[in-house]
């Protein structure tokens, strides 16, 4: 397997109006290739289509137009839906379980092995610091305990691609440095990451290649190097000069 995601002249247009007469263009004509190994980052200004292309990777929502394929395999082929992990920046667990009791749903759900499923929950909710909440329903976690979570839900089936959407939004120094080390350790196995993130410092320092998103169409695709080469302002806000006037240039309307 060579790519862990591609759009192939991909369109999505969400129905508006009576009777859905009327329609958004979410995504335009977007063709993008996610390599298998290391780490992409997907970026772009709000309403840009970063959030649908997210969800039609996922089987969340079909594309109007065009193909997807999931680690070398149609959206059809359910069974790579297992082999993803997926953090997102709100969760909605269900606030009565425990962290225990989430994490052993969601390896279930996603065909981790019954013998395999205590030892990997125990694990993981040690390396996200909340071996010692394990059992106390996730109503009384902080935002920041609930971002720590997701990280052990997204990691609990062993992905090959794992989807970081906005996934610093909450956590303090140490979580942050955490999902650091977790994005590298996915790098160094040779697995994938998807990094969608606002955070542009988190973004430069972390990832290969990316792509640039603005009204559903990609402005940019390439190695992250290549983008901030010709950069005219300081090494730690390169990548904002970088993008400001791809921004500037190409927002001419909006996207989901």
């Amino acid at each position: 397997m060579t790519t862990a995601a591609t759009f192939e002249k991909v369109e999505k247009t969400y129905k508006t109006g009576p009777f859905g007469r009327g329609g958004v263009a979410a995504v335009r004509g977007v063709t993008l290739t996610v390599p298998a190994g290391g780490v992409f980052g997907l970026l772009g200004p709000n309403r840009a289509g970063k959030t649908t292309l997210v969800k039609l990777l996922l089987s969340l929502s079909a594309p109007t137009a065009g193909t997807v394929t999931r680690l070398g395999q149609p959206l059809d082929h359910r069974g790579t839906l297992g082999r993803v992990g997926y953090m997102h920046e709100n969760h909605a667990f269900p606030r009565y379980l425990t962290a225990a009791e989430l994490l052993a749903f969601y390896g279930g759900l996603s065909g981790v092995p019954s013998a395999e499923l205590d030892g990997r929950v125990e694990n993981l909710l040690a390396r996200v610091g909340l071996a010692d909440r394990k059992s106390e329903p996730i109503a009384r976690f902080s935002k920041g305990m609930v971002q720590r979570l997701g990280l052990a839900q997204a990691l609990v089936n062993d992905p090959d691609l794992l989807v970081l959407d906005e996934p610093t939004e909450g956590l303090d120094l140490g979580g942050r440095q955490l999902l650091r080390e977790v994005v590298r350790e996915f790098k160094s196995a040779g697995k994938t990451v998807l990094l969608v993130s606002h955070v542009l410092p988190e973004v430069q320092e972390l990832c290969d290649r990316i792509a640039v998103l603005v009204a559903g169409r990609v402005v940019h695709e390439g190695p992250l190097s290549e983008l901030l080469k010709d950069a005219k302002v300081g090494k730690d806000r390169a990548l904002e000069g970088a993008l400001r006037p791809l921004y500037e240039q190409h927002d001419k309307g909006g996207a989901a």
